[in-house]
């Protein structure tokens, strides 16, 4: 049932219904520069969250962070041709610095690669002081003609790693185990499946050998990229002067990948899970994962008491816990954290004081029922994990039902253009075929998937004898 009604309908228009709950919710507000927006406290939090659970994964293999500067000369930017050549139609170029016309344009970071290798070529000299493994948290500048709150903007935050090894299976044994961690943290913390593989060549990141990537299935059935991993081969070593003396004493390049994830992960989380009632978060990343609300307590003094008594067992547990103690009412403050998407509501009024007992409601279900206050610390934690599961599953679920087998154009066509989701294809990967999904349905192949199983007897949509599955979607 819709009870927030400034908050448009999802099914009716979801991409009104998505600014309504960016705004609605708190989580950002647009600022004076076009294109730009300001990270509300709830909406900044849950990128905290995401920085936590990375960096907490990083640091077990041995990535450290560091940070580069946000300018970066043009003629650094120039050395690589092919990813200049990728990213030169968003860059942002600075020619004053104060009163002074620069001697040289300095470009905004739309990314670091060329800083990195500029730093990578002064530090490394030996194949002891392989592999080198760093992070960065920042954020960067890219000119978009389009933008939408975390999804796509002209500034972002994201984490960007840079890595150099010795060969190219480190390397690409590197970029893959990166990409593992991100398939965790859409597991684990953003109850979101992701289809995990390898993009095609016109797909690539500009100046990569191989890029693999991480694609989430919005409910209107566009794909959403929400991270990717580069082998990018010895290109910009070679471009940047990175060499080192290996062990027989020869002059090498190192082998070398990026990879990132950005605040569009907001953007998914914001689309997958909320609804019209606003936004719905799963208990891991929430900031407040339970919100107790006192009922009558101005009339009976011993429920505002069992509130505080209850929240202190809460803390202690580790969970993230607000009382909700003000003069507004029970119905307003409803509404109110149904919108903010808090998983879990607890109610003690006068008459579950008489039964030692509180109503729980979950956020993502709607399900109601009682708990006993003895021992409530436990099974609020258990109810946590049983809403963080059960939100995994119903978007697996979701996922998994909008993948299709299509065998010939015209199963295509109804999946592509009824906007159902992936239409998965037996492809041979030809310019032909991106140029024909783009040009008839505005899709482009999102991912050929690890789990390669060929279908139809390994016949392509053009007749000839296929070699991958790949799929196919519109995409934000």
């Amino acid at each position: 049932m819709k009870t927030v009604l400034n908050i448009t309908s999802k099914s009716k228009d979801i991409t009104q219904w998505y600014t309504d709950v960016c705004l609605k919710a708190e989580l950002m507000d647009y600022a004076t520069t076009k294109g730009f927006i300001v990270y509300r406290p709830d909406g900044y939090s849950l990128w905290e969250e995401i920085q936590n659970y990375l960096n907490k994964r990083f640091k077990e293999l041995g990535v450290r962070n560091v940070y580069l500067p946000t300018l970066i000369p043009m003629s650094l930017l120039n050395k690589e041709k092919e990813h200049v050549k990728g990213f030169a139609p968003e860059c942002a170029i600075v020619t004053k610095g104060g009163n002074k016309v620069l001697q040289e344009e300095m470009v905004i970071r739309p990314t670091s690669e060329t800083l990195f290798c500029d730093h990578f070529k002064d530090i490394l000299h030996s194949y002891n002081e392989l592999p080198i493994l760093y992070n960065q948290w920042c954020s960067v500048v890219r000119w978009e003609k389009t933008t939408r709150p975390f999804l796509r903007g002209s500034e972002f935050l994201w984490q960007e790693g840079h890595t150099l090894h010795l060969d190219e299976n480190e390397a690409r044994a590197f970029a893959l185990s990166i990409l593992r961690i991100y398939e965790d943290l859409g597991r684990e913390l953003l109850a979101i499946p992701f289809v995990s593989g390898q993009k095609t060549e016109s797909e690539k990141f500009a100046g990569a050998v191989s890029t693999y990537t991480i694609e989430a299935l919005m409910p209107d059935g566009q794909a959403l990229q929400c991270g990717t991993t580069h082998y990018l081969g010895t290109g910009f070593p070679e471009a940047y002067g990175i060499k080192y003396t290996s062990k027989d004493n020869i002059i090498c390049y190192p082998h070398y990948t990026s990879w990132g994830v950005s605040t569009r992960l907001l953007g998914a989380l914001i689309m997958v899970h909320g609804d019209d009632n606003g936004l719905v978060l799963p208990p891991k990343i929430a900031p407040i994962q339970v919100v107790i609300i006192p009922v009558r307590s101005e009339t009976n003094p011993e429920i505002l008491k069992t509130c505080k008594k209850v929240a202190d067992e809460l803390s202690k547990k580790d969970i993230r816990v607000k009382i909700d103690d003000s003069n507004k009412s029970p119905g307003w403050k409803f509404s109110q954290y149904e919108m903010k998407g808090i998983p879990l509501r607890i109610e003690i009024g006068p008459k579950d004081l008489e039964k030692n007992s509180c109503m729980i409601t979950k956020r993502y279900s709607e399900e109601k029922t009682f708990l006993p206050l003895d021992n409530i610390a436990d099974s609020i934690l258990k109810t946590l994990n049983d809403i963080q599961e059960g939100m995994y599953q119903k978007a697996n679920d979701f996922l998994l039902n909008h993948i299709y087998e299509c065998h010939n154009k015209e199963e295509v066509d109804d999946i592509l253009k009824g906007h159902k989701g992936f239409a998965k294809v037996v492809s041979n990967e030809t310019a032909e075929e991106e140029n024909y999904m783009k040009e008839k349905y505005s899709a482009t192949p999102r991912v050929i998937p690890f789990n390669q199983r060929l279908f139809q007897e390994n016949d392509s949509l053009d007749d000839k004898k296929g070699e991958k599955v790949i799929y196919y979607a519109r995409a934000y």
